[in-house]
Formats: C-alpha cells, structure tokens, sequence
C-alpha cells in the first residue's frame, strides 16, 4: 500500500479532496490527512486550486512508496 501523508491544515483540504476524487482513500492519523491507495497516488495541483507556495509544502511523509513527480502540474506517489 503507498501512502501519502499532509497536515490537515485548512490550505491543505483540498488536496485530500481532490485525492479522494481520484480514487485514493483519505483517512486521518493524528494531525495529517493520510492518503492511501493500493498502486499509484495521483492528485493534479490545478484540480486542487493550490498556490505554488502551498503545492510545494504540503508533502509531510511518504510510505510504502517514493515520489516520482512533484512539480507545478501533479504531485505523483507510486508504490516502492
């Protein structure tokens, strides 16, 4: 399972939102949203409306995989 971890902070909600859209199951542990898919994590920075400042700095952690992009267009978790 990969997973992908964001602090559920109000900025972030929407890349949870838009990760759940895109398939992947969005559950909480402690102050992070956790992501969760059995193969790859896509989420599209435009979908979520995210500014460039915030894209950039919602990544918390990583498990069970490694990112493979994470750039102005997709941030991109694939299984290890």
């Amino acid at each position: 399972m990969t997973a992908l971890y964001v602090l559920d902070v109000p900025e972030n909600t929407s890349v949870a939102k838009v990760a759940a859209e895109s398939g992947a199951s969005v559950g909480k542990v402690g102050p992070y949203f956790e992501i969760t898919a059995d193969g790859s994590i896509v989420i599209d920075r435009r979908a979520t409306g995210c500014r460039h400042a915030v894209w950039y700095s919602c990544v918390a952690g990583v498990a069970g995989g490694e990112i493979v992009q994470h750039d102005k267009n997709a941030l991109q978790v694939d299984p290890a």
